[in-house]
């Protein structure tokens, strides 16, 4: 049989052309490993000769599925999300499912609404990609025997919720590798900017930061550590409070990127110089990591193989696989660029007079 265009093959085409039954195309399509691989492969060669391609609706139909998948994230327009995104779209693709996106950028995601979406059948399943949010009920989670698929991309949103299935770096040994690489180009006052109170998604960070310089037999003073509130506006309030004490520091690494940058920017109007005077080090490596001036020292996630690992562990999730709890670790870099060199030999220790301005 010749190879036709797929609107017009059938099923029933390809049944003919691999001698089969049409239950038996059908199994080979949707439930693989239960045909004996002799049949599997006369299918899989019809399919391939006859070129057709089976209705995704009419499949998830059958499987009692939606072909929706969730994704509940703070806001699409924060750049490390890009790369995440990327990764979970192209699995989906590659799997005949579509992304259905739920900002709570203004309001709390209402995640138990959206379990309750999963086990009335509008969507199969949901990722969270570090919100700021838990359920508020966590009976919403799991009703009765069978357990909403969710899985965490990055960070657990509360310590309550640590078992869900997750995709992520280690943090606290990123964060601790980043302080020693400060240490050991010769820094001693190495402050930290963290971010909002309370947040999880860089508690870890702080922790590894800690972890490093107490190692060291140096634990950081209190007021080296500073609160960021995970903004811009907020770590450039941070780093005049560091530069305006009395032994400023001669090195801030940040909780974030975004937040890197704007220690870097104020550093510059209040007019030092980075990395002359001021070292600064960063964590994510966003997309305008590598362009600022000076390009910014960063630890690198690797954000579309956590996109790609996430959708693909919720997708199991689905089949009803055991994926098991926890988190499942992807490495991370230190990229080391500009913005970062050894203290300056007679480092200035007076503080600056800042503004607010």
């Amino acid at each position: 049989m010749a190879s036709r265009s797929n609107q017009t093959v059938s099923i029933k085409d390809v049944a003919k052309l691999a001698g089969v039954s049409i239950s038996t195309v059908s199994r080979c399509l949707n439930e693989p490993e239960r045909v004996k691989p002799k049949t599997l492969a006369a299918v899989q060669a019809a399919v391939e000769q006859t070129g057709y391609a089976p209705n995704a609706l009419a499949r998830n139909f059958r499987r009692g599925r939606t072909g929706l998948v969730m994704v509940v994230l703070q806001s699409v327009g924060l750049p490390f999300w890009g790369g995440v995104m990327n990764g979970i779209n192209r699995v989906a693709q590659e799997e005949g499912y579509a992304i259905l996106i739920r900002e709570t950028t203004h309001s709390p995601p209402e995640l138990d609404d959206y379990c309750r979406m999963v086990m009335s059948k509008e969507a199969d399943g949901i990722i969270i990609l570090a919100s700021p949010s838990p359920f508020s009920d966590t009976s919403a989670y799991s009703t009765g025997e069978r357990r909403t698929p969710i899985v965490l991309g990055c960070e657990h949103v509360t310590d309550e919720l640590a078992h869900i299935p997750s995709v992520r770096v280690d943090n606290r040994r990123a964060a601790a590798e980043a302080t020693q690489y400060l240490w050991q180009l010769g820094h001693r006052r190495i402050a930290f900017i963290t971010g909002a109170r309370g947040s999880l998604l860089t508690r870890d960070r702080e922790r590894g930061y800690r972890d490093t310089l107490t190692a060291q037999g140096h634990p950081p003073a209190s007021d080296w550590v500073v609160n960021g509130d995970q903004s811009i506006e907020g770590a450039r309030r941070a780093t005049r409070k560091l530069l305006s004490l009395k032994a400023r520091p001669t090195a801030i690494f940040c909780a974030n990127d975004e937040m890197a940058m704007a220690a870097i920017h104020e550093i510059k109007r209040l007019g030092l110089r980075v990395p002359d005077d001021v070292s600064v080090v960063g964590f994510d490596d966003t997309r305008y990591a590598a362009i600022m001036d000076p390009p910014l020292t960063t630890v690198a996630q690797p954000t579309d193989e956590i996109g790609e690992r996430t959708m693909r562990r919720l997708l199991n999730a689905i089949d009803g696989k055991d994926i098991g709890e926890g988190a499942e670790v992807v490495e991370h870099r230190l990229i080391v660029r500009g913005s970062s060199a050894p203290p300056a030999l007679t480092p200035q220790t007076k503080p600056l007079s800042t503004s607010d301005t």
